[in-house]
């Protein structure tokens, strides 16, 4: 093992986890905020409210994350409207492309995540906030929604750390994020697995980050014991 050559590319490695946080924290936040409408409509008991959402997360579940970034990386650009349109210089622009296709990608998987959280509310307590007086609305989003966020974060988390992973595949759109740059190093370099382990261990590291955050954050939410644990 060449430990000089990975302290002396440590901060070109330090640059590409850099970016890789960057595209998981965008995705996995506006993923989340595009995923709650979608959960809530999917939990609806009327077949039309769920028939959008869910022809949109069959969709993405049940392709490739790889298959969609190529899809838009590559694929819209095949269009003379895509290339005239007001969005081409983002489209064009390999980072706005990855983070547009992890957002959509991981939408789907949170809103599966929140229409299960939601069913598994107990029932009386929906009958309780609308014996109260509150209405749907108030109902929805002072007690089910809240309530939803406890029993859906260890999975939320679960798929923070799974597109964390899938981050990698935005090299192949020649991103630089962390596996990006540890190819790149190995083309010059010629030493694979110096580099691939020194990013094994960013990867290990930034994982490792994330549970315990969300840890913290199930252990002040009190989620185990609103899951009567």
């Amino acid at each position: 093992m060449n430990w000089d050559v990975i302290i002396k590319w440590l901060p070109k490695l330090a640059d590409g986890a850099l970016l890789t946080l960057e595209l998981v924290a965008i995705a996995v936040v506006a993923g989340l905020i595009l995923a709650i409408p979608m959960g809530i409509a999917r939990s609806s008991r009327n077949w039309y409210v769920r028939a959008v959402p869910y022809a949109y997360i069959f969709f993405f579940r049940g392709t490739p994350l790889l298959v969609q970034l190529f899809l838009v990386y590559y694929g819209l650009a095949q269009f003379d409207a895509v290339r005239k349109g007001m969005l081409w210089p983002y489209l064009r622009n390999p980072f706005w492309c990855a983070v547009i296709t992890m957002t959509l990608h991981t939408a789907a998987y949170i809103a599966e995540i929140l229409r299960g959280a939601i069913q598994a509310i107990p029932r009386g307590e929906i009958e309780a906030a609308r014996a109260l007086g509150m209405s749907r609305s108030q109902a929805l989003f002072f007690i089910i929604l809240p309530r939803a966020a406890r029993i859906g974060l260890p999975a939320y988390s679960n798929e923070v750390i799974l597109m964390l992973k899938a981050s990698a595949l935005a090299s192949t759109i020649t991103l630089l994020e962390l596996t990006g740059m540890a190819r790149t190093i190995i083309a010059r370099t010629y030493l694979p697995v110096e580099i691939f382990f020194a990013a094994g261990l960013f990867y290990l590291a930034i994982s490792y980050g994330l549970v315990r955050a969300f840890k913290l954050l199930e252990r002040w939410l009190r989620v185990d014991a609103s899951q009567g644990r």
